[in-house]
C-alpha cells in the first residue's frame, strides 16, 4: 500500500469545481456569496463519500496489523528524508501564509492555525534530520518521538483555534502573538537538546513504544483532540461553506489518523509509512485548496479569511459592503456628471483590500447591479405611492399634481410631464411641459392611437392615459442621457396605467359625490364611504337629539297656489334650512312634504348634540324669516327632543333610508305640533342639557300616547353665549 488512494480521494470528493458559473471570478472570500458549493440535495451522498475516503487509511492500517504478512518492509532512508522534509516544508509555507493573514486581519484563530502548522512542521523537520544515517547512525528519541510529541502539541493548539473566542479574549491572544510565535522553535530546541543528552525519560519512549501510557497519550488523546477540533470546524463550515474551511477540518481528521498510525505502525513497515503519507496528505490538501482559490481569485489577500473568527468575518463583510457602497456612490456621481473618476475609486479600493483587477471588475458589476436594484426599488416605491393616491378622494388637479410629483421622483434624472385632454385639446398640467412641435405631435398620436409613441432616438416617450377605452391624457417622459431601456419603458407604462386609474377614480368619486350626496346628508355619505358596512339594514341605540320642522299653514297655501309654485316655495325654504342644519353638524334624514327631520349625535357622535340642535332650530327660523315674511309664505314650527333612539338603516335590500326611531322621535313630532309659526319648542331633557344657556318658558305639558302623565314642554326663546 503506497498511500496514494487515501490522499487523492478526499481531494476529489471534497473540492468543488474552482470555476464559478459562466467563468466569472468570485469576490474575495469574506464578501457575501459562497466560494464553495454548499451541500444541499446530494449532501448526504457527498458526506458519505467523504467519510468513506477518510476511513480507507484506517482500514488499511487495520489490515496491516491483523495480517502481518501484508505489512511489507521498505527501509529507504533517502526517500524518508525527502518525504518528511517536503511535508515539513509545505507546512512551513502554509504557516507563513496563514500567519501573514493573521497579522493582516489581527485574527486570533488564524494565528493559532498558523501555529499548528509551525509546530508540526518543526517537529516533523526534526524527525527528518534524525533519520538514521543523516545526523546519527542509530534511532534516537528525536527520530522515534519527535513527530508524536509535535502532533500532540499541535492537537492542543488546533482545539484552541476551533473555539470561538470572545472579542476581549481574541484581543488578549493577539497581544501575546510575538511570544507565542517562537513557541514551536523553543519546544523543538528543548526536545533536541534532551534527545542529545540521552535522558532516561526519552529513552523510555524509544524502548517502550507499546507501553499503555504511550498508546493512551499518542494513540487516544491526540486523535481525540484533533477530532474535537474538526467537529468544531464543521460547525463553522455549516455557517460558511468554504473550500479552505473544509480542507482544514479534513486535515485535522487526517492528522488524527496519523497519530493512531504512529502508535500502532511497525517501523519501516507499510503500516509505519502510512502515517507519513497521511501527514503529507493533510498539508497537501490545504495547500491544494488554497491554490485552487488563488487561481480563481488571482490574489492571496483573502485566501484564509473564511477560517477567521466570526467577528473578523463580520468586520470584513462590513468593509466589503463599504467598498460596494463607494462604488455605487461613484457610479451615481458619474451619472449626475460629477464626482471623482471611477478609476480613482477602484485604485483606492484595490490598495485598501488587496484585490485583483478581476475582483475589481466583479465589484464594479456588483455595484452597478446594486445601484440598479436600488433605483428600481425607489421607482417601485413611487409607483406604490401613485397607487395610494388613487385610493384617496381628491380634486382631479390636486391628485394629478401628486401623481406627477411621484413620477418625477421615480425618474429623478429625467423630465416627466402630464397632459390632459380638455375640450378635445391636450393641455399640460403645468407650464414646465415643453411645447415643441414634435412633442405635441407624439402626444396627439398617443391619444389617437391609445398606445405608446416613441421618438426616433428612443429618448422621448408619450404614453396615453386610457380611461374607459378613451385616452384622457398623456404621460410624457424625456431623457437627455440617451434612449429609455426596456425596463424603464415598462415601468413608465405602469406609471401611466396607475395615473389613468387615479384619474378615473377621481372623476368617478366626483361624479358619485355630486350625484348621490344630494340625496343624503354629507355626514351619512362620508360615513358610508369610510365604512361601507354601515349601509346594512339595522342599527344601534344611541343618545341623540331629533329636530323636526313643519310649515304652519302649508295646506291653505297649497290650495291657493299652483303646484309648481308650491314646489318652488318648498325648495326655496329648504335651501335656507338645510345649510343651517349642516353647519351645526346635523344630519338631514328625510323630507316629508313640508316637513324636514334632522338628527344630531348620529351617525357621528357629538357630546353637545342638544346644544347643536337648539342653535340650528333658532338659526333656521331666523334664516327663513326674511324671505317668508316678504312674500307671505308660511313659517316653520320646530320641535326639538333629546333621548335614546334606534339609529340606522330602515327599509329593504333594494331601498333604504337612514333615520332614528323611538319615543324620542315621536315626542319631537308632538313638540313640533305645539310650536307656532317661527317658534321652537324643546323637551324636558333638551332643556336640562342646555341648562343656564337657554332662555325658556314653560308650556302646557304634552299628553303622549303610552305615558300616564303629560310630558313637560318649553318654548325656547334664545341661547346665551
Amino acid at each position: 500500500m503506497d498511500g496514494r488512494a487515501p490522499v487523492n480521494a478526499p481531494v476529489a470528493a471534497a473540492v468543488p469545481d474552482p470555476r464559478p458559473p459562466g467563468g466569472t471570478p468570485a469576490l474575495p472570500t469574506a464578501a457575501p456569496g459562497p466560494t464553495a458549493t454548499p451541500v444541499r440535495s446530494n449532501g448526504g451522498a457527498r458526506v458519505a463519500v467523504w467519510v468513506l475516503h477518510l476511513a480507507l487509511p484506517m482500514l488499511g492500517l487495520w489490515l496491516f496489523i491483523e495480517r502481518p504478512a501484508t505489512d511489507l518492509r521498505w527501509e529507504h532512508h533517502g526517500s524518508h528524508v525527502g518525504l518528511v522534509a517536503g511535508t515539513a516544508g509545505v507546512a512551513v509555507v502554509l504557516g507563513v501564509l496563514v500567519g501573514a493573514a493573521a497579522r493582516r486581519r489581527d485574527d486570533a484563530r488564524l494565528f493559532l492555525v498558523a501555529l499548528v502548522f509551525q509546530v508540526t512542521a518543526a517537529f516533523l523537520g526534526l524527525h527528518a534530520l534524525a533519520t538514521p544515517g543523516v545526523l546519527a547512525d542509530t534511532p534516537t528519541p528525536a527520530f522515534t518521538s519527535a513527530t508524536p510529541i509535535g502532533l500532540l502539541v499541535g492537537a492542543v493548539v488546533a482545539l484552541a483555534s476551533a473555539v470561538e473566542l470572545s472579542p476581549a479574549g481574541a484581543a488578549r491572544l493577539v497581544r501575546r502573538r510575538p511570544a507565542l510565535a517562537v513557541l514551536p522553535w523553543v519546544l523543538v530546541g528543548a526536545f533536541a537538546a534532551m534527545s542529545a543528552a540521552d535522558l532516561p525519560v526519552l529513552d523510555a519512549l524509544v524502548e517502550r513504544p507499546d507501553a499503555p501510557a504511550t498508546q493512551a497519550l499518542f494513540g487516544v488523546l491526540t486523535p481525540a483532540l484533533y477530532v474535537a477540533a474538526a467537529a468544531l470546524y464543521l460547525r463553522v463550515y455549516r455557517r460558511r461553506p468554504r473550500v479552505v474551511l473544509l480542507s482544514v477540518l479534513t486535515a485535522f481528521v487526517l492528522l488524527a489518523e496519523a497519530s493512531v498510525a504512529i502508535v500502532f505502525g511497525r517501523n519501516w513497515q507499510l503500516s509505519w509509512w502510512t502515517w507519513h503519507v497521511l501527514m503529507t496528505a493533510a498539508f497537501a490538501f490545504i495547500a491544494y485548496s488554497a491554490w485552487v482559490q488563488f487561481r480563481r481569485e488571482g490574489s492571496r489577500g483573502g485566501l484564509f479569511d473564511a477560517v477567521a473568527l466570526d467577528q473578523t468575518v463580520a468586520d470584513l463583510r462590513r468593509d466589503y459592503s463599504s467598498a460596494l457602497e463607494s462604488m455605487v456612490e461613484a457610479l451615481h456621481a458619474q451619472e449626475q456628471g460629477g464626482g471623482r473618476p471611477l478609476g480613482a475609486v477602484t485604485v483606492r479600493l484595490a490598495e485598501r483590500f488587496d484585490v485583483t483587477e478581476q475582483q475589481l471588475a466583479v465589484l464594479e458589476r456588483s455595484a452597478e447591479a446594486l445601484r440598479h436594484e436600488r433605483e428600481q426599488a425607489r421607482r417601485l416605491g413611487a409607483l406604490v405611492d401613485v397607487g395610494r393616491e388613487a385610493r384617496v378622494i381628491r380634486e382631479e388637479t390636486d391628485l394629478l399634481d401628486r401623481v406627477q410629483a411621484h413620477t418625477r421622483r421615480a425618474f429623478a434624472a429625467d423630465d416627466v410631464w402630464l397632459e390632459l385632454v380638455r375640450s378635445g385639446e391636450l393641455a399640460p398640467l403645468d407650464d414646465a411641459c415643453p411645447a415643441t412641435r414634435e412633442g405635441r405631435r407624439r402626444s396627439a398620436e398617443a391619444v389617437d392611437r391609445r398606445e405608446t409613441v416613441v421618438s426616433p432616438d428612443g429618448a422621448d416617450l408619450a404614453l396615453p392615459l386610457v380611461v374607459k377605452e378613451q385616452a384622457a391624457g398623456v404621460l410624457r417622459a424625456r431623457r437627455s442621457s440617451g434612449p429609455f431601456a426596456d425596463a424603464d419603458r415598462a415601468l413608465l407604462t405602469s406609471f401611466a396605467g396607475q395615473a389613468a386609474i387615479a384619474l378615473e377614480n377621481a372623476r368617478l368619486y366626483h361624479q358619485l359625490d355630486g350625484l348621490f350626496r344630494s340625496y343624503m346628508s354629507p355626514a351619512v355619505a362620508t360615513s358610508l364611504i369610510a365604512d361601507p358596512d354601515q349601509a346594512g339594514l339595522g342599527g344601534r341605540t344611541a343618545d341623540v337629539t331629533v329636530l323636526i320642522a313643519d310649515l304652519r299653514g302649508f295646506t291653505s297655501f297649497a290650495e291657493r297656489h299652483a303646484p309648481h309654485e308650491v314646489v318652488a316655495m318648498l325648495n326655496t325654504l329648504f335651501a335656507e334650512v338645510v345649510p343651517v342644519v349642516l353647519r351645526a353638524g346635523g344630519t338631514v334624514v328625510q323630507f316629508v312634504g313640508d316637513e324636514v327631520m334632522a338628527l344630531f349625535g348620529a351617525p357621528t357622535r357629538q357630546p353637545d348634540h342638544a346644544l347643536r340642535a337648539a342653535r340650528a332650530a333658532l338659526d333656521l327660523q331666523q334664516a327663513v324669516a326674511t324671505t317668508a315674511d316678504r312674500v307671505g309664505w308660511p313659517r316653520f314650527g320646530v320641535g326639538v327632543n333629546t333621548g335614546p333612539a334606534l339609529v340606522g338603516n330602515i327599509g329593504a335590500e333594494q331601498m333604504r333610508t337612514f333615520t332614528a326611531i323611538g319615543d324620542t322621535t315621536n315626542l319631537a313630532a308632538r313638540l313640533q305640533g305645539l310650536a307656532g309659526p317661527g317658534e321652537v319648542v324643546v323637551g324636558e331633557r333638551t332643556a336640562a342639557q342646555l341648562g343656564a344657556r337657554a332662555v325658556v318658558e314653560a308650556r302646557e305639558p304634552v299628553p303622549v300616547k303610552g305615558k300616564s302623565e303629560p310630558v313637560p314642554a318649553f318654548l325656547l326663546r334664545a341661547l346665551r353665549g
